[in-house]
């Protein structure tokens, strides 16, 4: 079987998973920075998401350190399909709640001016910052599925 970078049990695995951690734990500091932030929804859910991220990265990142450690690529079906299901649920949570969040910056920020300058440059960043996560996610999923076709 192939390695694909990325494989759980590599460096390049462990390397994603502290990436999108560190991604949504920004995007969650950032969003909790600003005042009013529990008055919007799609915020909270932002936040809500981003938490649930954070804890499935933190717990993989662990599991690829503890791979490394023994020396060990991740290679069980079982467990692969499982990584295969968190991958694709996390990153359709925090996509929807990235496009929910920047929906309602977009409207709140440049249609209706209602922002103050400090608090919308962070929901602007934490919005970025979850995409970027998202997009990280995204990327492990797709690595994590052609893994699960090849064993």
């Amino acid at each position: 079987m192939k390695d694909f970078p990325g494989t759980p049990g590599t460096f390049t695995g462990l390397f994603l998973r502290v990436l999108q951690f560190s991604f949504a734990a920004a995007s969650i500091g950032s969003m909790a920075t600003a005042n009013r932030f529990a008055n919007y929804t799609a915020f909270c859910y932002l936040i809500a998401s981003m938490g649930l991220q954070v804890v499935w990265c933190l717990g993989l990142a662990c599991l690829d350190a503890y791979a490394l450690a023994r020396k060990k690529i991740l290679r069980n079906p079982i467990l692969i399909s499982l990584f295969v299901m968190g991958d694709w649920i996390t990153a359709t949570l925090s996509l929807a709640a990235a496009c929910a969040s920047a929906g309602i910056v977009v409207l709140y920020d440049r249609d209706l001016g209602y922002c103050n300058l400090l608090e919308c440059q962070n929901f602007q960043i934490s919005v970025f910052l979850a995409f970027m996560s998202w997009a990280l996610i995204e990327i492990s999923s797709l690595i994590m599925f052609w893994i699960l076709a090849s064993v």
